[in-house]
Formats: structure tokens, C-alpha cells, sequence
């Protein structure tokens, strides 16, 4: 029985075959887009972390109190913490240490810079994995420093070939050997870091240095992760860690006698989607809007068509047709329209994933999981049957409200059909409304992005070449070799044809790198409960700030002369030159590095210069000061160590006088002429550098608008079917104005005005809609208002102008009928 009616169901769909092909491709977009979407709310925010029972790993951080870091404010942990938490806490199962670093690795095919983390013994047992071949580390040795690696799978199968025989082989990392004692599985991805980019390839010991847990015990350069006893809560687990970090303090040397920190335990699923929480909403939140649109229509669509139904419905009723069989066959139609609009839907979400998981953000954690799974083809199913169901329930409910005795004797005469044109108006508005909302967002957001280009990032990014270099220490064992190699570096770029200028920096612009430092002032008397003093420091080799173009706007760049052997000098920003020493000229104040009672030289200030954007260009200014990389050891004091190398990594910066990316080889060419094994990384146009750190407000903006363009595009369809068909119903009256006199610009008015109702109606709703949805959209605006007047204004002349031109077409036909054969058609 119910394979008979399906089959009646499909013959009625095939009958219409615009219809059916308009319905189904409608429902597909909306379903597609929203499946796709899913796709990546579930892979990034819904889906557990890949270990077993993630709910227990948590992340264990420090607050440091008064030092503004940024985020959510936690600075992370120190080497000695990492120690004491691991040896003193009780709250958890296992607990460990990492921390995100590079090497070059060299000794199998060509030398190439990798990402790796350093971790402590207690990390993987925490997260419950175990390797695909091999072993982990054991604690001893990373007590007694072993040189040993773990290698992921993607590594193992490109770099090593995924030889079978690989562990007990070694490798070169930063030209030292290591031993390979496993691989991991093929999903393994640990940090769990944002992007395609920077996912980790390698894991080694951490090892820790001398430095690192003594003259470095002030640097919260560190992560923490552990897995809580069974019972144990995250408040009781921060409750213990606090116990330790107290004894941590009354323990700290006197050059950190008045920092205070405080330990935050909080889930690692938490910790890794906090950045992209609201992101992903805001984009679910659209494309459900969209959807609702394209129900709206499909819904209108079965309407239209269960009116040009309603006298063979009449007729059957009738002849005594049950209603339930009716109701249980208009449902079947509208289900059989959004499940094969589903399924094609799921193979247009497929085509999106595999396009468009490569252009995500960067700052998106877990993008390599996002992808269609059993669980999003199910979401996508259900989200058809519910569409079926939705959309054609009220079509028909209206259409059984017939009444057999007035259609049978209405003949072949249109009318108006109240009621269903209420509904129908109801449904347009509605789209008007929510397609309004998404065009205010969308330029919104484009006037943030336009905003945010306009902003002055402090540098000339034009004709400037960047890359990034780290000298490995095997081969660069002193200080001697390092400054060497750099001197030679800068001398023969500086002779190559078309090149203006180049510096070497320990930090470029637009890199998003987060890095504090504590430091005094002189004469700054802070006020009662202020934060520390940091800002970011900044070592310089070369003409850095000229090749980027930074601007001075007081006092000198540092010359050749400011070297070690000579008094040690700082450039401020602008904006640290302010704070300090504000309205006055900050050339021959001093500052220095630490606190109160850190036991640091003075540097002078010689120069004062424009702040520089270190993030995307909507980031806010941070404080920045400049000194030569060969004064860096002198200017650190008792805090310097023989084994501390100065400039051994950082950027590369080259100013050209022709395309940056002509200069590309070139400087391979030149860094390979000095040290053929090393490798150069992240070699790109400053332009370019500064685009990325633009994507992820781009991507807002570019997704939110593609919503907006087919929310717009949908509602106009909608006006346009619902004036169209309103028209068609009321030919015969039409025919009867102008039979009696009535002209064709009067027909014309009725029909446009018919539009400008309901465009007015649903921006009405529109813009009060956009005002209730002003707190979501605050966070992703840059320098505009969420009640940019600009924006409301443009939108809703924009919706009822095209409301207008959806109107044309039924307007010019109803005006052009003949009344002759329109009255002879009764």
C-alpha cells in the first residue's frame, strides 16, 4: 500500500517536472550548505577529542596576577612547575609537560624545518595512545636526556617511506642524531594547535636544560596536560594544584620574590575549540537561516501548486476520497522533494568539504576531522525527513480546508483564495525578514573588513621578501659561529642585484605571535594596582626597521656601532613612549629588563618609532621595544649564561626593487651558498604574510556574504512567485478594471503595490530582527556599529528594490492581458 501511494506520489511529481527540478535543487542548496556546515561544527565543536575517555583530560595552566597576557589570560607554566605539579598533585591519573617547537630534520632526502613538541614522560600516557610500531619514552630517558623520537604517520610514509624496518634507524635533528623508536597512529595529532599549518610531525623528550629550570624558571613558556582520578572534579583538581603552587612561590628566587600565580585546571576539549566556539555558532546560526528561506519557498511552492489543485481535490473529496489519504499523500510528495533534495544535497556538502577544508582559518582547531561520517549523513537524512514534514504539512492542511460545494462551482474562475494568499504573504514575509538580517550582517561585516584595510599596520609590506631560518646548534655551537653566519648572511643579500635593503628580526609582523617581557622604566611611578610592565621585545640585525619601512619619528635606527662593546640602547614604540613617559620626549630615558628587584643594566633609548600591527591589523597595539641582537646577553645581567645563544633563529627581511616573489630562489640560493643543509621556511611577500593574518575576518566575511547573496536571491524567488501567482488568480479581475476603464500604469501600480507591502512588512521585521541580533554580530565587527545607519539603510532599500523588480515581470503581464479573452475564458 504505502509502495503504491509512493508510487502515485513520484508519477504526480513527474508530471511537473519545473516544479520538481525547481523544489529539489532548492532543498539540496539548503540542505547541502547546512550539512556542510554541520560538518564542521561537529568535527571542531561536538565531536569528543580522539582519546579514550576525553572527558577526564584537562589542561593545567597558571594565571599570573597583574601581567596581562591576552586570551583568556592564563601564561601557561614554567619548567620547575611542570616538576612540582607533575611530583606534588594528587587529583590526577598521569600528568605531563609540552612544548610546541621546530627542527631541521636532515639525513633523509633534503633538509627541511618540521614542527615538533617537546614532551615530558607523563603526556602520552595521559592521553591514552599507543603507537602504531615501536615504543614511547620512558621518563628515565628524558631524565638522562637520550636522544630518541617518535615520528608521526604522515612523516613516517613521506619522509621515511614508510619503511617497516624503521625503528632503531636515526635521523638528524638539528643535525644531532636520533634514535626512532615508534610511530603513531594515523590520526594521531597532539598539541591539538589551530590550522593546517602547523600540525606536528615529531615528538622527542623534553629534556630540560639547566637554564630552563633555573635562570629560565621565569618563563611560562610551557603547557601542562592531565587526566583526572575517576571521581575527582576540575575544582577539586585546581584546589590541589593551588596547594602546590603555594609551595612553588615561598620556594621562588629572589629575582621572582613578587610574582603570584594561580592554577587553573580546565577541560582540554574546552581549551582547544575556545578560540573557534563563536565563530562556528555564527556560521551554523546563517546557514540555518538559509534553510529556513529555501523551506519557505519549497513551502510555498506546494502551496501554489495545492492551489492549482484544488479542484481535482474538490472532485475527489467528492466522490468520497478520505481526507487522511489526501493529507498522507501531499506528504509523500513533499517528502519524496527534500529527500532526493537530501541526498543530492549530501553529494554537493561532499564537493564543498573536499574544496573547502583547505581554505578554512588558520585559527580553527581539528580541521583534518572535519569530513562527512556515518553521524553527518544521518543528520542529513533527518534534517530532509523534518523538511518534508514541515514544509509540507501547512500546504496540506490548506489544501483539505477546501470547500467541495464553492470550488466545483466556481468552475474554471480564478479567485483570490484568501486564505492561502495569507498564508503565502506570511511565508514571503518572513523570508523578506530573515534575507534582510543576513544582508545587514554582511555588510556589516564588509565594512568592518573594509575598516580593518584601511588601518595603518605601522610598515610598508610592498616589495618586501620574508622567510624564516633557525641555525641548528650542533653546527652553530657558539656564539663566534652564529654572529658569522649572519654577518655573511646580511653582506650577500645586501649585494644581490635589485635589493634595497635587509635586517634580521627575532619577530615579523603580522605573525600573531604572542611574547611578553617584563621591564622597568625610569621615573614611572606606577598607580596602586597595576599590572606588570610588559611589552614585546623585539632583537634586530641589519637595517631591519628601514627595510620595513617602520617610521622613526624620533631620534635614530641603531647603527653598526651599538654592539656589544658599547652602551646598551633600546627604539620604543610609540605607544609604550606614551604610557611611560607620556607627553614627553622619550629619547635618553632609560628602561630595563624585570622587575623591581632583578638585578638588570639600563638601556638608553635612542630612537622612538611607529607602532607595528604584530597580529591582523583589527588586533590592538602592543607595547614594543627594539634592541641590537648583540646587545642582547649584555642587556639580560647576571641572568646570562656561556651556553646562551643570541640570534641563532628569527626572519629574514629584504626589501626589492622588483617583485618579491622574483627574489625567492635567489635568497634559497644565497642562504644554501653559506650552509647547503639549511633550510629555508615560510618564504613568502610581506603582502602575502599580511593577507593571512587577514583570512579569518575574510572567511567571515565571505561566508556570511555568500549566506546573505542566496538568502536574497531565495527571497526573491519567493516574492516573485507569490506576485506572479496573486496576478494569475486575478486576471479576470484585472480584465474587468480595464474592461471598465481602468489604464494599464493603474493595473502596474496594483501589482507593484501588492510588492511594497509585503518588501515593507518583512523589512519591518527585518531590521528589528537585526537589532535583536546586534550582540551576536558585536564581536566580529571591527570599527563599525552594529546599528551602522549606512548599512540598515542600504539593506532595506536594497530588499525593496529587488522586491520591486521581482514584481516587474507579473506586472507587466497583468497589465498587458487582453480583457476581451481574458472574460471569454470564464
Amino acid at each position: 500500500m504505502a509502495f503504491h501511494e509512493l508510487r502515485i506520489a513520484i508519477r504526480h511529481l513527474l508530471k511537473s517536472p519545473g516544479f520538481t527540478a525547481t523544489a529539489v535543487l532548492m532543498i539540496a542548496l539548503g540542505i547541502g550548505a547546512t550539512t556542510a556546515i554541520f560538518s564542521i561544527v561537529e568535527g571542531v565543536l561536538l565531536r569528543p577529542l580522539p582519546f579514550p575517555h576525553p572527558e577526564r583530560l584537562m589542561q593545567l595552566s597558571d594565571i599570573l596576577q597583574g601581567a596581562d597576557v591576552g586570551g583568556n589570560g592564563e601564561a601557561g607554566v614554567t619548567a620547575p612547575d611542570i616538576q612540582n605539579y607533575t611530583r606534588d598533585t594528587h587529583s590526577f591519573e598521569s600528568l605531563g609537560g609540552y612544548q610546541p617547537t621546530g627542527y631541521e630534520l636532515s639525513g633523509i632526502g633534503d633538509p627541511a624545518q618540521v614542527n615538533a613538541a617537546r614532551l615530558s614522560g607523563g603526556v602520552l600516557p595521559t592521553l591514552g595512545v599507543t603507537p602504531l610500531m615501536g615504543r614511547f619514552f620512558a621518563q628515565q630517558e628524558d631524565d638522562q636526556k637520550e636522544q630518541v623520537a617518535l615520528v608521526s604517520y604522515s612523516l613516517w610514509q613521506s619522509r621515511l617511506h614508510g619503511d617497516a624496518h624503521v625503528l632503531g634507524t636515526k635521523i638528524l635533528l638539528d643535525r644531532k642524531p636520533y634514535l626512532v623508536i615508534g610511530v603513531m597512529p594515523r590520526n594521531f595529532e597532539f598539541p591539538l594547535v589551530p590550522g593546517h599549518l602547523n600540525s606536528v610531525e615529531l615528538w622527542v623528550p623534553m629534556s630540560f636544560t639547566q637554564q630552563e629550570l633555573t635562570t629560565g624558571a621565569a618563563s611560562w613558556n610551557f603547557n601542562m596536560v592531565g587526566r583526572l582520578r575517576p571521581g575527582i572534579t576540575p575544582a577539586q583538581a585546581e584546589s590541589d594544584a593551588n596547594r602546590v603552587a603555594q609551595e612553588t612561590m615561598r620556594n621562588y628566587p629572589a629575582f621572582m620574590s613578587s610574582l603570584h600565580i594561580r592554577p587553573v585546571v580546565r577541560s582540554l576539549h574546552e581549551e582547544t575549540v575556545e578560540q573557534a566556539r563563536q565563530l562556528v555558532r555564527t556560521l551554523f546560526l546563517a546557514i540555518v537561516v538559509v534553510l529556513l528561506i529555501a523551506c519557505a519557498n519549497l513551502a510555498g511552492l506546494l502551496l501554489v501548486r495545492a492551489i492549482r489543485r484544488r479542484r481535482e481535490i474538490a472532485v475527489r473529496l467528492a466522490l468520497g476520497a478520505r481526507a487522511g489519504v489526501l493529507l498522507r499523500q501531499a506528504i509523500l510528495e513533499s517528502l519524496v522533494l527534500s529527500v532526493t533534495g537530501g541526498l543530492v544535497g549530501l553529494i554537493l556538502a561532499a564537493i564543498a568539504l573536499r574544496v573547502g577544508v583547505s581554505r578554512l582559518p588558520e585559527t580553527l582547531p581539528r580541521i583534518n576531522e572535519i569530513g562527512l561520517d556515518w553521524r553527518i549523513v544521518l543528520f542529513a537524512i533527518l534534517l530532509a525527513v523534518v523538511t518534508g514534514l514541515l514544509c509540507g504539512l501547512a500546504p496540506a492542511f490548506a489544501a483539505l480546508r477546501t470547500s467541495v460545494n464553492e470550488t466545483l462551482k466556481e468552475g474554471g474562475r480564478t479567485g483570490t483564495a484568501g486564505g492561502h494568499a495569507r498564508l503565502r504573504s506570511v511565508l514571503v514575509v518572513g523570508e523578506i525578514a530573515i534575507a534582510l538580517m543576513l544582508l545587514v550582517a554582511s555588510g556589516l561585516l564588509l565594512r568592518s573588513f573594509e575598516k580593518m584595510r584601511a588601518v595603518d599596520l605601522g610598515f610598508h609590506p610592498d616589495h618586501v621578501l620574508v622567510a624564516s631560518y633557525s641555525l641548528p646548534q650542533k653546527q652553530y655551537a657558539t656564539q663566534g659561529s652564529v654572529d658569522q653566519f649572519n654577518d655573511e648572511l646580511i653582506r650577500r643579500i645586501q649585494q644581490l642585484p635589485g635589493v634595497k635593503s635587509v635586517g634580521l628580526t627575532s619577530f615579523l609582523p603580522a605573525s600573531g605571535n604572542n611574547s611578553n617581557s617584563s621591564f622597568l622604566a625610569e621615573g614611572y611611578v606606577p598607580p596602586q594596582g597595576a599590572n606588570m610592565n610588559l611589552a614585546t621585545p623585539i632583537q634586530l640585525q641589519g637595517d631591519y626597521l628601514q627595510t620595513m619601512g617602520v617610521a622613526l619619528l624620533g631620534g635614530r635606527f641603531f647603527t653598526p656601532e651599538d654592539n656589544a662593546n658599547t652602551q646598551l640602547v633600546a627604539i620604543v614604540n610609540h605607544k609604550l613612549a606614551e604610557h611611560y613617559w607620556p607627553g614627553l620626549d622619550p629619547i635618553g630615558k632609560r628602561l630595563r629588563i624585570g622587575m623591581q628587584e632583578t638585578q638588570t643594566p639600563w638601556m638608553t633609548i635612542v630612537g622612538e618609532v611607529a607602532d607595528v600591527k604584530e597580529g591582523s591589523p583589527d588586533a590592538a597595539d602592543k607595547e614594543q621595544w627594539y634592541q641590537p641582537v648583540e646587545q642582547n646577553e649584555k642587556s639580560i645581567g647576571s641572568f646570562a649564561s656561556p651556553t646562551d645563544l643570541n640570534g641563532n633563529g628569527g626572519y629574514i627581511a629584504v626589501r626589492t626593487a622588483m617583485g618579491p616573489e622574483q627574489m625567492e630562489n635567489v635568497l634559497r640560493a644565497t642562504v644554501r651558498s653559506i650552509d647547503p643543509q639549511l633550510p629555508l621556511t615560510q618564504v613568502q611577500s610581506m603582502e602575502h604574510a599580511v593577507s593571512d593574518s587577514e583570512a579569518p575576518r575574510r572567511f567571515n566575511t565571505a561566508l556570511i556574504s555568500a549566506f546573505a547573496v542566496a538568502a536574497v536571491l531565495l527571497a526573491g524567488l519567493g516574492i516573485y512567485s507569490v506576485i506572479a501567482f496573486s496576478a494569475a488568480l486575478r486576471v479576470q479581475e484585472m480584465a474587468i478594471r480595464m474592461a471598465l476603464g481602468s489604464q494599464r500604469s493603474r493595473i502596474l501600480g496594483l501589482v507593484f503595490t501588492s510588492a511594497a507591502k509585503l518588501a515593507i512588512a518583512g523589512c519591518i521585521l527585518g531590521l528589528l530582527g537585526a537589532a535583536a541580533a546586534s550582540q551576536l554580530l558585536h564581536s566580529f565587527l571591527f570599527g563599525v556599529s552594529p546599528f551602522d545607519p549606512l548599512v540598515l539603510v542600504l539593506a532595506a532599500v536594497f530588499i525593496l528594490m529587488l522586491s520591486l523588480l521581482a514584481a516587474y515581470l507579473p506586472a507587466r503581464r497583468a497589465a498587458s492581458i487582453d480583457p476581451m479573452k481574458a472574460l471569454r475564458m470564464d
